[in-house]
């Protein structure tokens, strides 16, 4: 089930948002790993049942029970995301929810994956993971990630955002020494290659998996 929060002044200082919480328990007092969701830029607005069009939200309004928190902000009509935002967000979530500061794993699609990029490489220690589909980021930057272990996707035929943009970043990373898998769809498009991606179970299985090193300085913190 997706219920809706906000965090800080939405449109201004923060987002509205959609959780998700697992019908299970981590069992032992164990806490729950935290996916951060990042939409493309059909579903920004103040509507916020777009956020479920695409992707994990996607998923959990199909009826799936994810076993993760899956946090999925709203960015506002004709702006870009925050990274300021989503870093207030962050630690909004972790001082919110049962969710474990060493197990939080950002992922985006398209405008978002761009976001995800930017997010992991400003707070390269936050994270336990990244997962992108379509979007590029800043390769000059990529070395501040080569300690997390990274996913991209991207489908072949995309003629909205070019698979170069993606391909550049897994270079970066790979001649940075970082951990990277590419995954390309060759007969896939812009929106397909989310359909494909966020329906994969090996992606499934690194979002709920992912471990922070426990060598890696860790912020957010709780409180």
């Amino acid at each position: 089930m997706l219920r809706e929060g906000t965090c800080g002044i939405p449109g201004k200082t923060g987002y509205r948002y959609l959780v998700h919480r697992p019908g299970t328990s981590p069992g032992h007092g164990g806490a729950l790993p935290l996916v951060l969701f990042l939409h493309g830029s059909d579903e920004r607005g103040d509507a916020l049942a777009r956020v479920s069009r695409h992707g994990l939200p996607r998923l959990v309004a199909d009826g799936r029970d994810l076993p993760f928190v899956l946090l999925a902000p709203q960015c506002p009509a004709g702006r870009r995301w925050s990274v300021r935002a989503l870093s207030a967000l962050l630690q909004h979530a972790l001082a919110t929810f049962p969710v474990a500061p060493d197990r939080v794993v950002v992922t985006g699609l398209s405008l978002g994956a761009e976001a995800a990029w930017a997010l992991a490489m400003y707070h390269p220690t936050w994270f336990a993971g990244l997962a992108t589909v379509c979007g590029g980021g800043a390769p000059s930057r990529a070395g501040r990630l080569r300690h997390l272990p990274c996913r991209v996707y991207h489908g072949a035929l995309d003629t909205q955002v070019p698979l170069a943009d993606s391909q550049a970043m897994v270079d970066a990373l790979t001649a940075a020494g970082g951990d990277v898998r590419f995954v390309i769809y060759p007969d896939a498009g812009h929106a397909e290659a989310w359909r494909r991606a966020y329906a994969d179970p090996d992606l499934l299985a690194f979002l709920a998996s992912a471990h922070r090193p426990p060598t890696v300085a860790s912020r957010p913190t709780r409180g």
